[in-house]
């Protein structure tokens, strides 16, 4: 059996509970708290999945006592916090389920969103298991949702966040390349797969890019931030194929207050 067929048999199991994306930080420097309510919407990379110390009351949403907006939060104090970003959140359920926290009080919302519209995790399922034209054609075909049907998904819920804050600051934050090409994994993914599931990444940050600057949002990316601690790097922080199976392919502790962290606080 090929070193790639043993690899994605021990990772069945773990990739079956990865199909959705929703499939202790070190000591971070209070930032100018802002003025009014802070809220954090959007799915599991805001909401912490693959961080650990899930919040009690937030049942399959795992919402982590280390994710950037808890970390943000507790070093800046603002008037009022509400934390409801939530495992598997697509633009529609957050638009349906998250936005009652917003009111004209709010000042500062963060949000990601719109991995889960176009099936990312069930790509990286196709790439795992499938084989590399497999994974290549599942790629292609999430970015033209990225391209095709995205954008309008996007300015909608852009649109509604608006509507439930009028005058608060929102940050969108993207997300991060998957892999080091050319680094120090040994099996698993080809280099095309790779290099593909990154360019796929990187069609997803422009789109969200694009239509937050258009709805007068300020877009952070947190490719830098990540840059040198991406799979196949050795030091990464982002969960490759692993149990608990729900942290497949998001960020560790690390992940969130070393990457999301920093980029959410120098957008604010």
């Amino acid at each position: 059996m090929s070193v790639r067929r043993i690899w994605a048999s021990l990772s069945t199991l773990a990739l079956a509970a990865a199909a959705s994306l929703g499939v202790a930080g070190a000591a971070v420097a209070a930032d100018s708290a802002a003025v009014g309510g802070y809220v954090a919407l959007g799915d599991s990379y805001s909401s912490g999945v693959g961080a650990g110390d899930y919040l009690p009351d937030s049942g399959d949403c795992r919402r982590s006592a280390n994710a950037y907006p808890q970390l943000w939060a507790a070093a800046n104090s603002p008037t009022s916090f509400a934390f409801v970003a939530c495992s598997g959140a697509t633009t529609a359920s957050v638009a349906s389920g998250q936005l009652g926290a917003l009111d004209a009080s709010t000042a500062l919302v963060s949000v990601t969103a719109g991995g889960n519209d176009v099936g990312f995790a069930d790509v990286m399922q196709d790439c795992v298991l499938g084989s590399e034209a497999t994974c290549i054609s599942s790629v292609n075909t999430a970015v033209g949702e990225m391209n095709n049907s995205l954008p309008g998904k996007l300015d909608s819920l852009y649109g509604s966040i608006r509507s439930g804050a009028p005058s608060a600051q929102v940050v969108v934050l993207g997300y991060p390349r998957f892999y080091q090409l050319s680094g120090s994994c040994i099996a698993g993914l080809t280099e095309a797969e790779r290099t593909a599931i990154n360019d796929a990444s990187d069609v997803l940050n422009g789109v969200l890019a694009k239509r937050a600057a258009d709805a007068g949002f300020t877009f952070s990316s947190v490719v830098d931030e990540f840059t040198g601690h991406e799979l196949c790097s050795g030091d990464a922080w982002i969960h490759s194929v692993t149990v608990p199976i729900q942290n497949s392919y998001h960020p560790t502790v690390a992940g969130q207050s070393g990457g999301y962290l920093p980029a959410f606080r120098s957008a604010v």
